[in-house]
């Protein structure tokens, strides 16, 4: 097993159905512009609430990527 170096990028995902289509939504708009995608952590869960119900799920992603050579 070579080693890496690593770098993380901070973002928001969100959806009006679930926690895990926020996060899926967050890593599949990072994917389109970053390389080399890892590993994800949750570090923030939030939602925002319409007429007291919840209208979207919120979630802060941090996502790992190796630094090319």
């Amino acid at each position: 097993m070579s080693d890496h170096v690593y770098k993380k990028i901070e973002i928001v995902g969100s959806s009006k159905t679930s926690i895990e289509d926020a996060i899926n939504n967050a890593v599949n708009r990072a994917a389109k512009s970053v390389k080399n995608m890892r590993w994800f952590e949750v570090v923030e869960t939030r939602g925002h609430l319409e007429d007291q119900k919840v209208a979207h799920f919120q979630v802060t992603v941090k996502i790992g990527f190796t630094v090319e050579d």
